[in-house]
């Protein structure tokens, strides 16, 4: 047994079943033994980056990490930015990169990159192969780091002569592993834990904000029963939302800048902030040293380094947001939360949008309320980002679905192959990918990777004729002077749908809205959607 062929029984070992992919030379002997073995799919896509955004998709909706590969050189450099998308995302996921020959290493020869070095501040972890009977060890270890404590890429890089060169030893993979310095908490302290009880016991006006953590670890089904035994109110990050549906009656809308103005309001008026799997970054708090002071605040977990990073807690628990809150279940905090209902319910009717929004062509909130309300209630929402990525997060309808976006990095051109990988993974669901007309064309090459795997996807394009999120950027802080931004009326999205198989439909105003959505959702087909809004409407 080869080395690749090592890489290949390893893969089966995780029941990995499907990869996403783009071959080269340096990474052919491992591509040749996925073809013997016939147990794997491979998903070719258009461009390396895609390849790792189709797995963070296909993870995000699987639970566990998926597999994306590359060759060496400019093909393992397109993925840098989705694994940074990735780690910042906290996305369990293994990516494996070919490299130039062993003997070759350091000498700058044909497509060498030096890819450990290239992705360390955003890789969980990365190895470079040097010995191919050190692959079932490797292979093991990468999964495991990938899927436990705060999840995240990990990197395998393998010379291509560790690839063809044959196995010392019998091929055993693991059962478990054992890395000194990686045992992640997730039990959470008992001293802090009691700390932690006896604060809610005491709170008044306590109010649970919750984050991407809670998703990844799997705990929304336990915090939910969590806040209704003790009728304690939540609001969400934007990667946290989907934690409680949208009509729940204690769910207070996301926080932050692009949040809902009583969402914030919650916050300042509570007098315990309980913030679970969230790092509470600058888009969800923009002065954390005024909340601090008014404010005790208990911060939850799975990663040390998160707590107190941008948010100084009263409390620190470091522990796995599921297991920490199935012991608070077990707890009575008897608390009478009427009065606090009350004030949150009056808070949120009192608060006025004053935003004004154009009447010409479709108004951009009415365009996501109205189609998530029309989607399947366990459909996949895939938000790219810029102005989409507010505006969806704004007014998006949750159900019993998933909504999914990247927070953290805020990579344009994320919903079309993460949407792939969704919809791969659940090949029954409705998934819908949103995105402006400049994301579209950061990753409409990806539209060939639909036509040929078949992908009943649709696509649906906001389109203002620019890059909206800078050119609102511009017209507050720079006088208008815009720059840079304008994307014109192009392309032609309806010769671009013909192009590759796909059904087309378009919307220029609310009065044809409903009727055009009704169609793209019931179309069996891939399928675009274009609505034409205002260039000048803003998020806030």
């Amino acid at each position: 047994m080869n080395g690749a062929a090592a890489m290949v029984r390893c893969l089966e070992a995780e029941g990995i079943t499907r990869i996403f992919g783009y071959p080269g030379v340096a990474i052919a002997p491992f591509y040749e033994e996925v073809f013997a073995s016939g147990s794997i799919e491979h998903v070719l896509v258009r461009q390396e980056q895609a390849a790792g955004h189709a797995a963070s998709g296909y993870a995000r909706i699987a639970r566990k990490p998926a597999v994306c590969v590359t060759s060496s050189g400019p093909g393992a450099a397109n993925l840098i930015t989705a694994l940074a998308t990735a780690y910042a995302d906290s996305i369990p996921m293994v990516a494996i990169t070919g490299q130039v020959n062993s003997s070759l290493l350091g000498r700058d020869v044909f497509q060498e990159a030096d890819m450990r070095g290239a992705t360390e501040s955003f890789v969980k972890y990365s190895y470079l192969v040097k010995n191919p009977d050190e692959i079932p060890r490797i292979m093991k270890e990468a999964f495991y780091i990938a899927s436990t404590g705060r999840k995240g890429p990990v990197l395998i890089d393998i010379p291509c002569d560790v690839q063809m060169a044959s196995l010392k030893k019998p091929f055993s993979y693991p059962q478990e592993v054992k890395i000194r310095g990686y045992k992640p908490s997730t039990r959470g302290n008992d001293q802090q834990m009691n700390k932690v009880i006896a604060a809610i016991r005491k709170a008044e006006r306590p109010l649970v904000c919750a984050g991407g953590g809670v998703i990844l670890g799997n705990a929304e089904a336990c915090l939910r029963r969590f806040c209704e035994k003790n009728q304690i109110p939540l609001v969400t990050t934007m990667m946290g939302i989907g934690v409680l549906p949208k009509a729940h009656p204690l769910y207070f809308g996301m926080l932050g800048n692009n949040g809902k103005p009583y969402a914030n309001r919650a916050v300042s008026a509570s007098d315990l902030l309980i913030i679970v799997g969230a790092r509470i970054a600058d888009r969800a708090v923009p002065r954390p040293q005024h909340l601090e002071k008014q404010v005790n605040i208990i911060h939850i977990d799975i990663d040390t380094a998160e707590i107190g990073k941008n948010l100084g807690p009263t409390i620190p628990l470091v522990g796995d947001a599921g297991e920490i809150f199935e012991r608070l279940l077990e707890e009575d905090f008897s608390l009478d939360m009427d009065p606090w209902i009350r004030e949150l319910t009056e808070i949120k009717k009192s608060t006025v949008d004053h935003r004004t929004f154009s009447s010409r062509l479709v108004n951009p909130n009415l365009l996501v309320q109205r189609l998530s309300e029309k989607m399947e209630a366990d459909a996949v929402y895939v938000a790219d980002v810029g102005q989409n990525q507010l505006w969806s997060a704004d007014n998006y309808v949750m159900k019993n679905g998933r909504f999914l976006t990247t927070g953290g990095m805020g990579t344009m051109g994320y919903s079309i192959p993460a949407a792939i990988g969704a919809k791969m993974c659940r090949p029954e669901a409705q998934v819908v990918a949103v995105c402006g007309d400049g994301s579209f064309q950061m990753s409409m090459y990806e539209l060939g990777t639909i036509a040929v795997n078949r992908l009943p996807l649709k696509i649906l394009v906001v389109q203002n004729e620019f890059l909206g999120l800078v050119r609102e950027h511009q017209e507050k802080t720079y006088d208008g002077h815009y720059f840079g931004v304008q994307l014109y009326d192009y392309p032609r999205y309806d010769k671009i749908a013909e192009a590759y198989d796909m059904e087309y439909f378009s919307c220029n105003s609310n009065e044809d809205l409903d009727q055009v959505l009704d169609v793209f959702l019931a179309c069996d087909r891939a399928c675009i959607m274009v609505c034409r809004v205002d260039s000048a409407n803003n998020t806030k």
